[in-house]
């Protein structure tokens, strides 16, 4: 049965996940049973991997939490705890966007921490509150 980013009864766990041939990948389904959250930065780290301003500005805030490069290899995923009822983009004044995303979204995972990112998730309620 395909995989739903809305239907639990289709989910696995990571063992299963991991074993598994079907898809391209892994991935992480946000949904309200947990308050995670996911940042989504696009275009922000440039060819020599330092990011842009405004995504430093966004990844020294998130603090110590889980930050991984994006599948497109020019983006982060910043993951952490906050209390966001409706994901959004976020269009910015430089022409860049933030995307915040909470429930109901599958996310394409790669495993390629950004620097030294933790592999725990932080609280994140005060970054979000500012940019949503």
């Amino acid at each position: 049965m395909p995989a739903s980013s809305t239907d639990p009864r289709t989910w696995s766990g990571y063992t299963a996940a991991k074993a598994s041939t079907a898809g391209v990948g892994l991935g992480f389904v946000l949904s309200d049973a947990d308050d995670i959250v996911c940042l989504d930065l696009d275009h922000c780290l440039n060819p020599d991997g330092a990011l842009t301003p405004w995504a430093a500005d966004i990844v020294a805030r998130a603090g110590a939490t889980y930050i991984e490069v994006s599948p497109s290899g020019d983006g982060l995923h910043i993951f952490g705890y906050a209390d966001v009822r409706q994901g959004r983009r976020i269009r910015r004044a430089d022409g860049y966007a933030v995307e915040v995303y909470s429930a109901s979204r599958y996310i394409a995972m790669t495993g390629r921490r950004f620097n030294d990112a933790p592999s725990t998730l932080n609280n994140i309620s005060a970054l979000t509150a500012t940019l949503v």
